[in-house]
């Protein structure tokens, strides 16, 4: 890809993140020096919040950017919808062993949704756009729940669990949308959001 003398600066610790983007075969530094503070009201709906957090990462970058530089920050939810007399709620990431069992048993047998918002900035431009996909879980039991938290430890990771591991590989039975969206990284829409930049 080539984006003549920009200068590409991904602004996440992600590891997911980094490979999705070394995948569009464009040269990045990360540099994940921020000075924002992720939090939001209670009243925010659910569905802004990503975005809020990916501008929030933007603006707080340690730094002015350089006449060449552009900046990538995005921020994914994992978002329950109300069901059965309980409201929605954002999970993130979980606490502790514990929060991270309840958040799988929640999204057994149930549609949730995750939202990535990402934010592309130069020293004169800034452009946020969000890619929601739709994921379906079977009934997860009880020792796959354990089994899985246990052995990969998914406190990195909005909603306890990440598409490309395990309980992925046995527990999802259908998504809508972006499979890289759920990974993290709407890749797809990176690239032609950096074509528009270059």
């Amino acid at each position: 890809m080539n984006l003549g003398s920009k200068h590409i600066i991904l602004g996440s610790n992600s590891p997911r993140r980094r490979e999705l983007l070394k995948g569009l075969d464009i040269d990045f530094e990360v540099d994940t020096k921020n000075n924002f503070e992720e939090s939001f009201s209670k009243d925010t709906p659910h569905s802004q919040v990503p975005r809020l957090m990916s501008e929030g990462k933007s603006h707080g970058f340690h730094r002015p950017l350089k006449e060449n530089e552009i900046l990538i920050t995005a921020d994914t939810m994992v978002i329950l919808p109300p069901a059965g007399g309980k409201p929605g709620e954002i999970l993130g990431k979980p606490k502790d062993r514990e929060d991270a069992c309840r958040m799988l048993r929640d999204l057994s047998g149930r549609e949730h949704y995750v939202t990535t918002a990402v934010t592309l900035r130069d020293a004169s431009r800034e452009e946020t756009f969000d890619v929601t996909t739709g994921v379906w879980f079977k009934v997860l039991t009880e020792e796959e729940i354990v089994y899985y938290v246990d052995t990969y430890n998914p406190y990195d990771k909005a909603g306890a669990y990440a598409i490309q591991e395990w309980i992925g590989h046995i527990g999802i039975t259908r998504i809508e949308g972006s499979y890289f969206n759920v990974v993290g990284f709407p890749v797809q829409r990176v690239y032609e959001a950096l074509l528009r930049f270059a």
